[in-house]
């Protein structure tokens, strides 16, 4: 067992075969950078309160309704899965800040938001030309 398994040994990450573990990093490494280009976007040619704020409402919509992509993906890996809608109640401000802190549940899903969130907000911040200022 190796240093990050056997710190998330509980993590269903590791349940997972090799084949399920490399498509379930190919899943969330395409929202990533989905996430991460839409959150630049979106702050494009606006001042950096707005481009914040947009940030975090995305990161926040991510966080919320991403478990039935994710969900989706296990159809896929698992016979027998009843198609359901598993989106619950959106997400708090508080378990935001938990996860933005790492000081959430500890394991690799919610460490991979708190890290997707700052660099939603960085790209939502990153220097632009002839953005305003306020």
């Amino acid at each position: 067992m190796d240093g990050v398994e056997a710190l998330y040994g509980q993590d269903s990450f590791f349940t997972l075969s090799t084949a399920g573990q490399i498509g379930l990093a190919a899943v969330s490494a395409f929202l990533s950078v989905a996430m991460i280009w839409c959150a630049g976007r979106l702050a494009r040619h606006r001042a950096w309160v707005w481009r914040c704020a947009l940030a975090l409402v995305a990161f926040w919509l991510f966080v919320w309704l991403s478990p039935q992509i994710y969900y989706f993906y296990y159809l896929i890996l698992f016979d027998g899965l009843p198609v359901q809608w598993i989106v619950k109640t959106a997400p708090s401000p508080t378990h935001l800040l938990h996860l933005l802190t790492f000081t959430s549940d500890a394991n690799l899903s919610h460490y991979s938001q708190g890290a997707l969130g700052w660099a939603m907000i960085i790209a939502a911040l990153w220097p632009q030309r002839n953005a305003p200022v306020c």
